[in-house]
């Protein structure tokens, strides 16, 4: 850790009142000891820093789901080297630690009820286990701070590292305190912009829910001395995992279906209030409406949606058919697709079905990306852009050659004064389906009833009716594991989730070597691709530029390739984890070592 995470407690205060004029801070002079951390407000103001902190991500090109148009992801293809090792990936969440510590610390001395400092205490904590884990993702083990620094010369400032374990069960230690003392879900009501993103109850469940699933399959497939776990017990963390979510079940969250099967799955990300949306969790908070500063606005999201990001190949393909059936094993797979809306089984008029119903997939891949003469181009709320600027139009060579997200666009993010949507970090549909997985990872199965309430939950909202039984799994030859985790996909596909999961699941050795592939070109739809564009394009037998690209089933004439496998790899020895920043590791006098691999 560095010396810079060291912060004296006016150096807090004069960041937490340079961030944004939306936080209510005490004036200036009263910025010491004597006159902070005496009242609620006092606690609330500290903990306001968090929130501000907080990122929601963007666009996350590490994994194998998202690429960017700027250029390859060296995280996501294995180019990087140790000195390209991030120093803020390190440093930033210890920062982040270090503020919650203090709050942790400071708080026992205020004025207030035993309730009020622990519901602020509570709220560092959460954040405290959020930036551990962070780190834990990444690192694996790391050092485990819990105290503030008494100064630059504190001795465990050079902390070796902690093993993962004891760290992961650090964090459940503290998201339960969190949990016992956070105001429940339906007790806290507000309508303030900010205040009604702040952790609650729920969202210390959810966010136990998330660590014990992800240690519970990291600790079971990684076994190899290069990622030793230290003795975790991985049932034990899956049966965390499945009883903190028999615990959120009682706080009355839900999927959100208003608006019904062609709207709801849209709309969820929008709707805001967290009475109308009782999929929120947890969130980032945005806005109030109209204002400006660091903490009320969003529109980047939308515009590197439109420009910047786009969905690979690979993520079409993972959806299921109309008939329930993944790709390879369906009757409806189109063979030569003519159209960029082929794929959800449209000519390209984007309203006649393909004949046979050829291409027809589950609804969310339809709810999720954008098609060729779309109708939602002119949509107030969903609209392609600005009025008048155009309608959607594939392979774009101002954009990112892929297929362009729908989910989380909203065209009301654009304008200095438009309404700012939140960005939601944990939802309902997620704890659903990683309870499903849980489940099954612990126990070896799940029942029908199980499926029902989990991934036949999340396809009845938007209408998909072919249900996951394990009849439906063993007539049609799937792997009931394989379904499950497709399911995770496709629900929760650009949440930013793919790359940890592909870590956890052990198999980003399998798939990220494999080429990134973009959007489908049809000369009447992109009259004017360049010639060094389609130079890129797949051929008949699934190669472009002399390589192998696709295989099997899956080939597809005319697919844009983003990315070659030859410049593509995944050591898996080393890169299940990222290398430590060095400077850390002199800094530490030796005593935090690199991680496998990296230092050779």
């Amino acid at each position: 850790m560095k010396k810079k995470i060291v912060l004296s407690l006016i150096s807090l205060s004069i960041l937490l009142i340079s961030c944004d004029d939306l936080l209510n801070v005490i004036p200036g002079s009263d910025l010491t000891d004597s006159g902070f951390w005496k009242s609620e407000t006092d606690l609330k103001t500290a903990c306001n820093r968090m929130y501000q902190q907080l990122s929601s991500g963007s666009h996350d090109t590490r994994g194998d789901d998202q690429f960017g148009r700027s250029g390859t992801n060296n995280v996501s293809n294995s180019q990087r080297t140790l000195q390209d090792a991030d120093e803020n990936d390190w440093k930033d969440p210890y920062d982040r630690i270090f503020i919650a510590n203090n709050i942790i610390e400071k708080a026992a001395g205020a004025d207030v009820a035993e309730s009020v400092r622990n519901r602020y205490i509570g709220e560092a904590m959460f954040f405290r286990a959020w930036y551990h884990f962070d780190l834990v993702k990444k690192y694996g083990d790391v050092p485990l701070v819990t105290k503030v620094f008494e100064g630059g010369d504190d001795p465990e400032l050079k902390m070796p590292r902690t093993s993962r374990e004891e760290v992961i069960q650090q964090c459940y230690s503290d998201l339960d305190f969190a949990a016992a003392h956070l105001p429940t879900r339906a007790e806290w009501t507000t309508t303030d912009e900010f205040d009604r993103r702040r952790a609650t109850r729920s969202s210390a469940l959810g966010l136990i829910v998330r660590i014990a699933l992800y240690e519970g399959t990291f600790q079971k497939y990684h076994t190899g001395k290069a990622y030793n776990t230290h003795g975790g017990d991985s049932k034990a963390h899956l049966k965390k995992a499945i009883d903190a979510f028999e615990l959120l079940k009682k706080e009355g969250h839900e999927l959100f279906t208003t608006g019904g099967t062609e709207r709801a799955y849209q709309d969820m990300f929008g709707e805001e209030d967290q009475t109308k949306n009782k999929e929120i969790i947890f969130a980032k908070a945005y806005g109030p409406n109209g204002t400006t500063g660091t903490g009320s606005s969003n529109t980047s999201y939308t515009n590197d949606s439109e420009g910047n990001y786009a969905i690979s190949r690979k993520m079409i393909d993972l959806y299921l058919y109309a008939d329930g059936l993944p790709i390879e094993k369906t009757a409806l797979r189109v063979e030569e697709e003519s159209s960029h809306n082929n794929i959800v089984g449209l000519e390209s008029d984007c309203a006649t079905p393909l004949a046979g119903g050829k291409g027809a997939r589950d609804p969310r891949l339809k709810l999720s990306i954008w098609l060729y003469n779309d109708p939602q181009n002119n949509d107030d709320i969903y609209g392609w852009g600005l009025v008048g600027k155009g309608d959607y139009r594939p392979l774009n060579t101002m954009q990112a050659l892929g297929y362009h997200l729908r989910k989380r666009f909203f065209r009301k993010c654009y304008g200095p004064s438009a309404d700012y949507t939140d960005v939601q970090l944990i939802r309902y549909g997620e704890m659903l389906i990683s309870y499903a997985e849980a489940l099954y990872e612990y126990n070896g199965s799940i029942t029908d009833a199980q499926l029902d309430e989990t991934v036949n939950a999340l396809r009845a909202r938007v209408g998909f009716d072919k249900k996951l039984t394990n009849t439906f799994v063993t007539t049609n030859q799937l792997d009931m594991l394989t379904e499950i985790r497709r399911e995770r996909t496709v629900e929760l596909m650009a949440e930013n989730l793919r790359y940890n999961d592909l870590i956890r699941w052990k198999t980003a050795e399998t798939e990220l070597p494999k080429a990134i592939l973009g959007a489908h070109y049809s000369p009447t739809e992109v009259p004017d691709f360049g010639a060094e564009y389609a130079a890129r394009l797949t051929s008949v037998d699934g190669k472009s530029q002399g390589e192998t690209v696709m295989t099997g089933i899956a080939i597809q004439k005319d697919i844009y390739v983003f990315e070659l496998p030859s410049r593509r790899t995944f050591h898996p020895e080393r890169d299940y984890l990222y290398p430590i920043p060095p400077y850390e590791i002199v800094h530490s006098d030796g005593n935090v070592i690199q991680n496998p691999e990296w230092d050779k």
